[in-house]
């Protein structure tokens, strides 16, 4: 089983086998970079729908799981790491700012 667009996995966080937090949609600069092979998504677990709540699907082995097919990884160049984890890091902190002056 394939993934059919890899472009719209998010990373999300399952508990008691129901996606319990979801983020946005990965970046295809670093998840799906042939240059850049640290941090690629390869497989994705399986739900019944994308959304807060949902189950996720289970094999007699486990979850269920789909693979990213070859064909979705393109040659995007390097990557500045440190650059983009400072660069998330001021923008959820400007996030967290504005959230705070609207509260007041």
């Amino acid at each position: 089983m394939y993934v059919i667009d890899p472009s719209r996995i998010k990373h999300v966080t399952i508990v008691a086998g129901k996606i319990a937090a979801m983020s946005g949609y990965i970046d295809p600069l670093t998840h799906l970079n042939l240059d850049y092979p640290y941090h690629k998504v390869t497989i994705c677990v399986i739900a019944e729908r994308f959304e807060i709540g949902a189950r996720v699907k289970f094999s007699n082995s486990g979850l269920l799981f789909a693979f990213v097919d070859r064909h979705a990884y393109k040659h995007y160049g390097l990557i500045d790491s440190t650059q983009r984890m400072l660069d998330m890091h001021d923008a959820v902190k400007r996030l967290k700012e504005a959230r705070v002056s609207k509260k007041v």
